[in-house]
């Protein structure tokens, strides 16, 4: 099994032809009078589901003390669906979720209500004060490096080898040079220019004593794919994604440094929709991508999730 390329959804769609022999029309014929594609298909989220499923077993058998990070938005949602479908209903790791405090209402009754439900061993850590962090970083980017100093503390505290993290690719240019296993140093530190080569799926799961693997499932997915497979398997979601007013959140972090983005899509069907034509990027409501080059990628050379 390798891993699927990062090219989008729609692109796939738009040159998958049907198998021999298939009555299927063309994909071209597929597309509507708005010139619009239909959501992903089923196959190709099973594709993605089972390509993630096989990273969550992978670190699983080869990691001795693992973690999931729930930051509770769409894509570690996705994430807690995925694990309790690999080890078949139930998360066999803790969910850690770094609170840095400033979460919105909505993200905080959600985390208590399905925390429970899902039968999660949650543990919830604090992060140190906005005082105790880098003064010369921008002033999103040192909020949110607040989590990275309380993410450390908690590898400290709790000794994890592994954590399983929900990036994507297409999220980020900083992202997209990740790795599905990608070795962290001792301080929790990410070498941007040692990643290890990963071919035919053989991971590097052996982290240097004191240090830790990032481990990154949903590498390969894309926003949409988020949507759709939501959608598909009727997992629950934060309201804050749906248009209230003409605005919604696609990226939700901490409340002051997080804004909506102009939308109607009232459901998950207009969201795709919505991503079809649309080329404002996914956090452009996150302050933290609207400050200087370089900030995103201090914080996640220095650990930021």
């Amino acid at each position: 099994m390798h891993l699927l390329d990062n090219e989008s959804t729609i692109a796939r769609l738009r040159r998958a032809d049907p198998p021999k022999g298939s009555s299927a029309a063309p994909m071209s014929s597929q597309i509507s009078s708005n010139g619009r594609l239909p959501p992903p298909t089923m196959d190709h989220l099973d594709a993605l589901e089972a390509q993630s499923i096989y990273i969550f077993r992978e670190a699983f058998a080869r990691l001795k003390k693992l973690a999931l990070l729930w930051s509770l938005g769409k894509d570690s949602n996705v994430m807690i669906w995925l694990a309790r479908k690999a080890f078949f209903g139930r998360v066999p790791f803790p969910a850690l979720h770094v609170d840095t405090g400033k979460k919105f209402a909505e993200m905080y009754a959600f985390r208590d209500r399905y925390g429970k439900e899902w039968e999660l061993d949650l543990k919830i850590e604090p992060c140190p004060l906005l005082e105790t962090i880098d003064p010369t970083l921008p002033p999103a980017a040192r909020s949110a490096a607040r989590k990275t100093e309380g993410l450390k503390l908690a590898l400290a505290k709790y000794g994890f080898d592994g954590l399983i993290a929900g990036i994507r690719r297409d999220e980020e240019a900083t992202r997209a040079k990740e790795r599905v296993f990608s070795p962290r140093g001792t301080e929790g530190g990410w070498d941007v220019r040692d990643q290890p080569p990963e071919f035919w799926d053989q991971f590097n799961a052996s982290p240097p004593p004191g240090a830790h693997l990032r481990i990154h499932p949903i590498l390969h997915w894309t926003e949409a794919d988020i949507w759709a497979y939501t959608q598909r398997e009727n997992i629950p979601i934060i309201p804050l994604y749906l248009a209230k007013d003409g605005k919604r959140y696609r990226s939700l972090g901490d409340q002051d440094i997080t804004n909506p983005v102009a939308s109607t899509a009232s459901n998950i069907e207009e969201i795709l929709i919505e991503l079809d034509g649309t080329r404002v990027p996914e956090r452009a409501g996150r302050a933290l991508d609207h400050e200087t080059e370089d900030a995103f990628e201090r914080l996640r050379v220095a650990g930021y999730l």
